[in-house]
């Protein structure tokens, strides 16, 4: 469709092709694609530069990027979404009667709620990677090396249950009720969802959500799945796994896990996560199909903290004006997430808008300039003036 189908001037989104190409030029990454949807229509879905900075492969829109931190918004909490609506799962149940190795940890108590709103009192994360020691990796598969963690890089079996999972139950508990970030808390979530579906995330959010939304990339493991030119490279890591990341995650520590994660791991493109959110923005319904109520999704998505600015899982527009969070124009009702590799997803219920954005700022090495020049937001800005201006 044409933007102006959705009544928005194709002019008013021309500065976008500015903004990202002054990124590219500036080298906050080698490629990035955009998605822009209005009233369910694409208005504006174009990839810039290339997959790396000699400029072989040119970016696609079809293109299958590392999600990083999406994978919470978009596999792990409409998992929780799903078994709540199910009755599976209760919010203000302890971590405890779910996980029944967390009965003699410090996680006992904590509720999944505070889990879902990052006020557990888990420390951020755990540098899981600077544990692997001589003898705990191999570069070859084999019954005693059967976790791929990269192109040619195995782990031990049993790292993450003897290891990893041990060491998160028994972090201690520092700072519940305030809000601190942490990916720990999926990693709980992840086992929370795994135990009550009795199946792994992975499968559990393809059989539920992707396969029948259409979502056709979208997953974990994707080079099981496609061939490695779909897949858009991170970084070329030179300390832990000395290889170029092509199609494994970039995250250590999901890495560690096998590349399925709660907080990580997650792959798709930016038309996958256009449907998804669209999806949400359409109140659970997609395709004639409904995937959750109303009332699911207003609850997971709306501010649900008293401390904070999240939802459930949802990152949110933050009330601190002087944050510019997610950018200076967006609505109080704007909900999303951004990941770590150089994503953004942000859905606007207020302009019935979603907005993606794909990077890979992570290459070859991670880039700062992606925040430095405020792409993100400034492109998320032109998109929300253009579509005020249809108001007036």
């Amino acid at each position: 469709t044409v933007p102006e189908d959705a009544g928005v001037n194709s002019n008013d989104l021309k500065e976008i092709d500015d903004i990202i190409n002054e990124g590219i030029a500036k080298k906050a990454a080698p490629g990035m694609v955009v998605l822009v949807a209005k009233d369910g229509k694409v208005i504006y879905n174009k990839a810039f530069g290339y997959h790396t900075y000699d400029n072989l492969q040119v970016d696609k829109v079809t293109d299958i990027f590392d999600l990083a931190s999406v994978t919470k918004t978009t596999a792990t909490t409409p998992s929780v979404m799903r078994l709540v609506e199910q009755q599976k799962l209760k919010l203000d149940t302890n971590v405890g009667y779910y996980i029944a190795k967390a009965r003699n940890s410090p996680m006992n108590k904590i509720n999944v709620r505070e889990v879902m709103l990052h006020q557990a009192g888990f420390i951020p994360y755990i540098p899981f990677h600077n544990y692997v020691k001589e003898g705990d990796y191999s570069r070859d598969s084999s019954a005693a090396y059967p976790t791929k963690v990269a192109d040619n890089y195995y782990i031990k079996k049993g790292f993450f249950d003897d290891f990893m999972w041990p060491k998160m139950l028994n972090s201690p508990i520092k700072t519940r009720g305030s809000y601190v970030y942490s990916d720990i808390s999926m990693y709980v979530m992840q086992d929370i969802v795994e135990h009550i579906s009795e199946m792994p995330e992975d499968r559990y959010v393809q059989e539920n959500f992707y396969v029948p939304l259409g979502m056709q990339t979208a997953g974990y493991l994707p080079r099981n799945r496609f061939p490695k030119n779909r897949i858009v490279p991170t970084e070329d890591d030179k300390v832990f796994r000395k290889t170029l990341l092509e199609g494994y995650v970039h995250d250590q520590g999901a890495a560690l896990r096998g590349g399925v994660a709660g907080h990580a791991g997650l792959f798709g493109t930016a038309n996958d996560l256009a449907i998804y959110n669209q999806m949400l923005l359409n109140k659970g319904t997609y395709g004639g199909e409904q995937y959750f109520t109303p009332q699911t999704v207003e609850m997971f998505t709306s501010k649900q903290s008293n401390v904070s600015r999240r939802g459930l899982g949802f990152d949110r527009w933050d009330p601190d004006l002087t944050k510019k969070y997610p950018s200076e124009l967006a609505s109080p009702q704007t909900f999303g997430h951004t990941g770590y590799t150089g994503i953004g997803v942000w859905a606007d219920p207020s302009r019935n808008m979603v907005y993606v954005i794909l990077t890979n700022r992570v290459h070859p090495g991670v880039s700062e300039m992606l925040g430095r020049l405020n792409i993100r937001p400034r492109i998320q800005d032109v998109v929300n003036r253009a579509i005020d201006k249809t108001k007036k």
